[in-house]
């Protein structure tokens, strides 16, 4: 064997020397959060879900993140670092992110993108949401139930088809169970601001509402009720379980540990591929909390008895005669919404008083 024999045999031993280690490195999933980790809702949950990543994959997988990066122009930088920095697949956790990540999946299209609650989409940038309005169906039906004053509080983050589908899902199943019920929403306009939603839960309280329902992410509403007496609320996006039993009677609980495990594994795979996601119930990526012992118990079963309807897919939350608030037809007996429908969401149905904001 000649000295150039050899030495072509050395370069390619040590080529695919270079494969194995390169195969050998852990991959790298980041996260961008649009709230601190600790609040107790949205964003503790999909810290959750990253701690079970690392559980699960061990040294296999690297895990970064970055928390509470405004949406705009600062979670496109945050994004770009992380991607410079070495990511494989970055889940980016907010509505508000969805240009962000659009714009910087284009700088980077090796890069995986997985987009939470939004809908544009690329080779390289996945959707993902939870049907959150199946676990206001039961809130709905609770709080229908549980009101003494007939006043239900609503608190919203902002007026977008995810939130406003929660609304009209928790009132039309709180108008089945009492007739006689109103809501008043009041817009926090942010996700995370406990005084903010303090605030708001204790306008909604002084209206007379005894029943706050929220869609923002921190405890603070749950504390005012609290402080009231006599007023019940629900965890959002986690358990909020430290006010259970009473005013925190049940809660929606956003279970992404098993979606973002599948998401790694396919980059590990090399099966990754766009497309979008959106679970509820029935799959396991909404939970519904413990119905505490503060909800009586018929009403316990009768919500039970929901929950499992709609997690077999016997029940649809939007099924007619439904008409929009303006009193024009738009579901007929029987008939369920589509998801095209459900997801561009821009109207109250019938019943809820107010406008919705621009």
């Amino acid at each position: 064997m000649n000295r150039r024999t050899l030495l072509a045999g050395a370069v390619l031993a040590l080529g695919l020397a270079g494969q194995g280690m390169a195969q050998d490195e852990p991959v790298k999933a980041g996260f961008i959060f649009v709230g601190p980790i600790g609040d107790g809702g949205w964003t503790y949950e999909h810290n959750q879900a990253r701690l079970a990543v690392e559980e699960h994959f061990g040294d296999k997988v690297e895990t970064v993140f970055q928390e509470s990066v405004p949406e705009g122009a600062d979670a496109e930088r945050a994004m770009t670092q992380m991607a410079l920095g070495g990511a494989d697949i970055i889940f980016t956790t907010s509505f508000g992110y969805m240009d962000p990540t659009i714009n910087v999946a284009k700088k980077f299209p090796d890069v995986k993108f997985e987009h939470a609650t939004g809908y544009k989409q690329a080779d390289n940038v996945a959707t993902y949401s939870a049907r959150f309005y199946e676990g206001r169906a039961i809130e709905g039906l609770i709080a229908g139930k549980m009101t003494k004053t007939n006043k239900v509080g609503y608190i919203g983050s902002f007026p977008i088809p995810e939130v406003i589908r929660g609304i009209n899902s928790a009132y039309i199943h709180a108008k089945k169970a009492n007739p006689e019920v109103e809501f008043n929403v009041v817009w926090a306009y942010t996700w995370f601001d406990p005084a903010k939603e303090a605030d708001a839960a204790q306008a909604l309280i002084e209206q007379g509402a005894d029943v706050i329902i929220q869609h923002t992410d921190s405890t603070a509403p749950l504390a005012a009720a609290e402080k009231a007496g006599d007023v019940i609320g629900f965890g959002q996006a986690s358990d909020m379980a430290e006010y259970k039993p009473s005013p925190r009677v049940s809660s929606i609980i956003d279970n992404w540990a098993p979606y973002y495990i599948e998401r790694i594994q396919a980059v590990m795979d090399g099966t990754w591929e766009s497309g979008n996601t959106w679970d509820g119930i029935g799959p396991g990526m909404v939970e519904i909390g413990e119905i505490t012992e503060a909800v009586p118990a018929e009403v316990k079963e009768e919500a039970l008895a929901l929950k499992e309807s709609i997690a077999s897919g016997e029940y649809h939350p939007f099924t007619g005669p439904l008409n929009k608030q303006d009193g024009s037809a738009w579901l007929a007996e029987g008939e369920t919404a589509d998801d095209g429908t459900l997801a561009g969401m821009d109207f109250y149905v019938e019943g809820l008083t107010g406008e919705i904001p621009n």
